[in-house]
């Protein structure tokens, strides 16, 4: 368990760091160092994920760092996506959404070593955020990932907002699709003699969000592409492990 809630930490940090890619750890944490089947440690992951992500969002919606156009189009369409995902995930072995969410790891890991300076465009057309942010939701219930490293990018490039306005604007959205996400698996779990631990899960909320604070003190320090560069390398690196275990 000590190891594990280092993990948290770990996850935490990952968020204060960088503002993404903390979710991507939190199935293989509960999966390798818990030992908890993939289906109920992928939901457990949306709730955690859902709760570190609204406690980290208060602080940018109390100072008016989230935009409430995009909640709109994207997240709101994001929670339907995600509750779609949560509902496919039914069909497919636990085995089948690791190694999905593996190859995810190693798209997060392009995402994050990629130099390019993230610039803003035009507003896009609200029917084409409503997709893409339906696509990510789908993507985050089926594999229990919040989808930070793909939803900043996507509100920055294609949403036209700043950097600090989509960091707050992503965490409000990851919160809103986990717990979408989260409700479906309370009802799937059970069929599958499964059930969500929230002793765990409350654990992991409070050190991954003291984690968090702690990361976004430190960010500041060090070199942020140097960080996200390794932390890329990481992910590849538990990717592979990944598809390893899994054939």
């Amino acid at each position: 368990m000590t190891l594990a809630l280092l993990g948290a930490l770990l996850i935490g940090l990952s968020l204060g760091l960088l503002g993404s890619g903390g979710s991507i750890l939190t199935v293989p944490v509960l999966v390798y160092l818990l030992g908890e089947y993939p289906k109920q440690a992928i939901a457990e992951s949306l709730l955690i994920v859902g709760g570190i992500a609204l406690l980290g969002a208060i602080p940018y919606a109390l100072r008016g760092l989230v935009d409430w156009r995009n909640i709109l189009f994207f997240g709101l369409p994001g929670m339907a996506g995600t509750y779609l995902g949560a509902w496919l995930s039914q069909f497919v072995s636990g085995q089948v959404q690791l190694l999905t969410f593996a190859l995810v790891m190693i798209l997060a890991a392009y995402f994050m070593a990629r130099p390019t300076p993230l610039r803003p465009t035009q507003k896009r057309q609200a029917w084409k955020i409503v997709l893409e942010g339906t696509a990510v939701g789908a993507l985050t219930g089926f594999v229990g990932v919040g989808g930070g490293f793909l939803i900043v990018p996507a509100l920055v490039l294609l949403g036209g907002l700043p950097m600090h306005l989509a960091v707050g604007t992503s965490l409000l959205i990851i919160a809103l699709k986990s717990f979408a996400g989260f409700y479906k698996y309370l009802h799937l779990l059970p069929a599958q003699g499964l059930s969500v631990n929230f002793t765990v899960a409350g654990l992991f909320v409070l050190v991954g969000a003291l984690g968090s604070l702690l990361g976004g003190r430190v960010a500041v320090r060090l070199p942020h592409e140097a960080l996200k560069r390794g932390f890329a390398l990481f992910l590849v690196v538990m990717g592979v492990y990944i598809v390893a275990q899994n054939l």
